[in-house]
């Protein structure tokens, strides 16, 4: 089997969608299946050493400048992928690269499949496009259903997805490495650089951004200061509403990125993971937050949901209800026996997530996509369904 990626996000961005590839890529080493990679993005050293990468033309993505929108234009990709010969063809995401792959893919007769990595139609409220939802979720789903299978990373996106119309899901979860995260990385040391001896940390990682309702996280430490409660908020990541964070939280830490043990050290050196989002399709963070003792305060919401256990690993407050969620933050940090209990309990969630198990079955899948696609009746029944 040989396995074409599409894909804008490739090291070194960091994301979800681009931690799942990364470790896909490194299970297909394992496994010895040959890969190749068209992108708009150069890929870091980590990845370039191990596989072919065709990089297509790209422009910036307005207000992220670290995101790319691959423009393949380049009267070479075809060539390039002719010579690959690939078998199957996976395309991260339903953008011009995505919709290349679709094409390429027919003109080949070649099976592709998709993964659903981000929630884009629950942004649109974020940013006044509200009324586009509809629109948005048509569009996905003329994408997906020309696709041979889709990937959702949990249970409640896999629901979702086929609440909205969107054939031939299944799940292709996210898992942890226990080596790179874990209480072995606590530092008293950066306890102190922050003012922290004597009181517990509340930490939040991934992007400033709207979509991950830090407009609540704000309200609720608001209202946790109002209630007379000492603690420090620190939040490692960056974003467009960063500055705005700033100001209203005076008294919080923001690292900006930090990744490897860098990362590490700030996870284990907190003792709560604050994560307020309800437009998760997974939850990463949360994931590794478990991986280094925290346990988490979220939100009733696709992906965290799926994760977070009340009382075994966290507790879990009404999507935007920034009350509830300050009132479950109170309530861990004030059992202090339950948050020790909290503690192993997410230490054990994370044996349930190992990559290498996880990518296993996704491979088993594309030999049977693979497979599927070279019987004409399947072929068939599949054109006739996607119109």
């Amino acid at each position: 089997m040989r396995v074409a990626f599409f894909s804008e996000v490739v090291p070194p961005i960091r994301d979800g969608a681009c931690h799942a590839l990364t470790h896909l890529a490194a299970s297909m080493d394992d496994e010895g299946i040959p890969y190749h990679i068209v992108s708009g993005v150069e890929p870091s050293a980590e990845m370039a050493g191990r596989v072919t990468v065709h990089k297509v033309p790209s422009v910036p993505f307005p207000g992220y400048g670290y995101y790319r929108i691959s423009v393949p234009v380049d009267p070479r990709l075809d060539r390039a992928l002719d010579r690959f010969r690939p078998d199957i063809l996976h395309a991260a995401n339903p953008t011009l690269l995505g919709l290349y792959a679709l094409v390429y893919a027919r003109r080949r007769r070649l099976p592709v499949v998709t993964s659903y990595h981000t929630n884009y139609v629950s942004y649109f409220p974020y940013y006044g496009l509200g009324k586009l939802q509809g629109l948005g979720w048509r569009l996905l789903r003329w994408f997906h259903s020309r696709c041979h299978a889709t990937y959702a990373p949990s249970r409640s996106t896999l629901e979702t997805l086929r609440s909205r119309g969107i054939p031939r899901v299944d799940l292709w979860q996210r898992g942890v490495r226990p080596d790179r995260f874990g209480p072995r990385f606590r530092s008293e040391e950066l306890r102190r650089s922050i003012g922290a001896e004597d009181r517990p940390v509340l930490l939040y990682v991934g992007r400033l951004v709207r979509e991950k309702d830090l407009a609540d996280l704000v309200r609720a430490v608001e209202v946790l200061r109002g209630r007379g409660m000492r603690f420090k908020t620190v939040l490692v990541g960056d974003g467009p509403m960063g500055p705005e964070l700033r100001a209203r939280l005076p008294e919080a830490v923001f690292t900006g990125y930090r990744v490897g043990e860098d990362l590490a050290r700030w996870y284990a050196s907190a003792d709560l993971f604050v994560f307020p989002s309800t437009t998760e399709t997974f939850g990463n963070v949360i994931l590794e937050a478990f991986a280094s003792g925290l346990p988490v305060a979220g939100v009733r919401a696709s992906g965290s949901r799926d994760l977070i256990v009340p009382g075994e690993n966290g507790l879990l407050a009404g999507p935007r209800n920034p009350e509830d969620f300050a009132d479950c933050v109170q309530a861990m940090l004030s059992d202090p026996a339950g948050m020790r209990a909290m503690r192993e309990g997410a230490l054990r969630t994370v044996h349930r997530f190992d990559w290498g198990s996880i990518n296993r079955r996704l491979i088993t899948d594309y030999h049977r996509v693979i497979r599927e696609h070279r019987s004409p009746v399947r072929e068939g029944a599949m054109e006739l369904a996607a119109g």
